[in-house]
């Protein structure tokens, strides 16, 4: 019976990808989302969950930096992205850091449900219109090197990275994740020496440098 986690914080869009999703599986199990920190902690729950589908634009994630984290921390879950933000290099650059399609937020029911099954069934699925215009593309050296640096991280070094990024120090970090000081400098040294950087500032860089813009609201 697959399991499908639905991240967005739009509840109308979530209950239309709920019901397409069930339309398509009907024997799913499918649970709901509505910020970044809720997808990963229901993942943490339920770690054997299928398919998770992947609002870009939602509170705690920006641009790549929630397909990043989910990817980081949660390597095993295949990750569909939904987003308004359906330019063709958006579209290569999702793909290359690891997403296993993309669906439009103008998609009709039919086209998600077809997505839902091309992944389920362990393919990628980019709709039509925009496929040939994705695949004409080159993956861009610098996406797939910070995606392929990115997962050399493990989850725990994962999550500290994103706390750098808030501009958390040491001991923050390790309060917030209720570990020692020691460990988060040791984690900090690790994740350094994966991501090839030399300081806090050149990772919030390498984390910034997944950022798009803000699409249109689609209501």
């Amino acid at each position: 019976m697959p399991s499908l986690l639905i991240a967005d914080d739009h509840p109308l869009f979530r209950a239309a990808l709920r019901q397409a999703a069930l339309a398509c599986v009907a024997d799913g199990q499918v649970i709901e989302a509505a910020d970044l920190a809720d997808a990963l902690a229901a993942l943490t729950a339920a770690p054997d969950t299928d398919l998770v589908l992947l609002d870009l634009h939602m509170p705690g994630s920006q641009g790549l930096s929630g397909l990043a984290a989910l990817r980081g921390q949660h390597p095993g879950v295949a990750v569909l992205v939904v987003s308004a933000h359906d330019e063709p290099r958006t579209v290569r650059r999702v793909l290359d850091h690891g997403a296993a399609g993309f669906i439009p937020k103008s998609a009709s029911p039919a086209q998600i449900g077809e997505a839902i099954r091309t992944v389920l069934d362990c393919g990628t699925w980019v709709p039509p219109e925009l496929a040939r215009a994705v695949d004409a593309l080159a993956p861009d050296p610098q996406d797939t090197d910070l995606a392929a640096r990115l997962a050399r991280l493990t989850e725990q070094q994962y999550r500290v990275l994103a706390l750098i990024g808030e501009g958390l120090l040491n001991k923050q970090i390790a309060d917030r994740l209720a570990i020692q000081e020691r460990t988060v400098k040791a984690h900090v040294t690790a994740i350094f020496e994966k991501l090839g950087v030399r300081n806090r500032t050149q990772a919030g860089l390498l984390l910034r440098s997944l950022d798009l813009g803000e699409p249109a609201r689609v209501s």
